[in-house]
């Protein structure tokens, strides 16, 4: 009879680990990295939160600058409130011994402007993705508030597939 038991409990704790792995799988959500842009076209982006080498937090999102281009936009943005960035400001990207200076688009397009805070700045992403030819890590410095921000190869990767 204690054999029965044994048994009898190990296929209940089966039956239930079984039912809380699968019978919810229609219902768990996860980021889809679509967004839709101002003319209501969704788009695909890359969104990551980094620390730099100084513990502070960075949003990174790239996207293209439109549906049909290939062009890439690279935003950072830092915690509302506690920095202000000064636009115009170039963006500094190492890999190894190559350096890319990126030129700041914040103030390009009047729409972006006005929802954008202080605490974000848009740059052209196109060239160096275009140069790159591997997934290396890379490097970003933004003089006065960035001093050493690392950007993994996996992350690298999802830019180069966007601009595909």
């Amino acid at each position: 009879m204690e054999g029965f038991r044994d048994l009898f409990r190990l296929i209940i704790s089966c039956l239930l680990i079984f039912c809380c792995f699968f019978i919810s799988v229609n219902k768990s959500f996860a980021d889809s990295k679509f967004t839709l842009n101002e003319q209501e076209k969704q788009i695909k982006r890359s969104l990551e939160s980094l620390k730099d080498l100084d513990y502070q937090t960075w949003q990174i999102i790239v996207y293209p600058s439109s549906k049909e281009s290939k062009n890439l936009i690279l935003r950072i943005v830092g915690y509302p409130g506690s920095l202000r960035i000064d636009h115009p400001t170039s963006l500094i990207v190492n890999s190894g011994r190559k350096t890319w200076d990126l030129k700041d688009i914040t103030k390009n397009s009047k729409i972006k402007l006005e929802t954008l805070n202080d605490s974000a700045a848009e740059f052209d992403l196109t060239t160096l993705i275009a140069e790159l030819d591997k997934n290396r890590p890379l490097r970003i410095r933004l003089p006065g508030l960035i001093n050493d921000l690392p950007i993994p190869p996996y992350l690298v990767s999802e830019w180069r597939s966007l601009a595909e």
